[in-house]
């Protein structure tokens, strides 16, 4: 009974610590974002010459502000890294294996369902939400319809819009 209470004392602190690591994550991530003189649509836009864009997301690399959209081109993936204070693309790699990967097969087959763009839902959301600013955007089909799931973030406030993409 003792090795027990210990182990649910072990996860429960577990826990905690990851909740809290993934908090300082987020707010060192709003904190980045702020800086960024570059909007998510702005992104979006700017990553089309490189393919369809099918999910853009601000993010933290080795300690830096990245600006990241995955777009597809003739049946191959690319992440495109937008500068995030200049709005023009730095690098674009294709995408070839893993969890990228697979992540953007899933986000291109709900984007080929789509009739609104990825740019159109994000506008939809920050109109809906007025003063937060789209960090996120990730198509996905839900119920046999393809939407998009887009996180705000405002100070160190966030919240997640879903906006339908048919």
């Amino acid at each position: 009974m003792q090795m027990i209470r210990h182990a649910f004392a072990l996860i429960a602190l577990l826990t905690l610590a990851s909740a809290t690591y993934a908090d300082e994550n987020s707010a060192k991530l709003f904190d980045a974002v702020k800086s960024a003189k570059v909007s998510l649509e702005t992104a979006l836009r700017a990553s089309q010459r490189e393919g369809k864009p099918i999910s853009a997301k601000y993010e933290l690399e080795d300690g830096k502000l990245q600006l990241s959209v995955y777009t597809a081109k003739a049946a191959k993936f690319y992440e495109v890294i937008v500068d995030h204070t200049t709005g023009k693309i730095a690098k674009t790699e294709e995408i070839t294996s893993g969890d990228d990967l697979a992540a953007a097969k899933e986000q291109s087959a709900a984007m080929a369902h789509a009739k609104r763009s990825l740019r159109q839902a994000v506008k939809g959301a920050q109109k809906a939400h007025k003063g937060f600013r789209a960090i996120s955007v990730v198509p996905e089909m839900k119920a046999l319809h393809p939407i998009a799931t887009i996180t705000l973030g405002k100070d160190h406030e966030t919240l997640t819009a879903t906006e339908k993409l048919d």
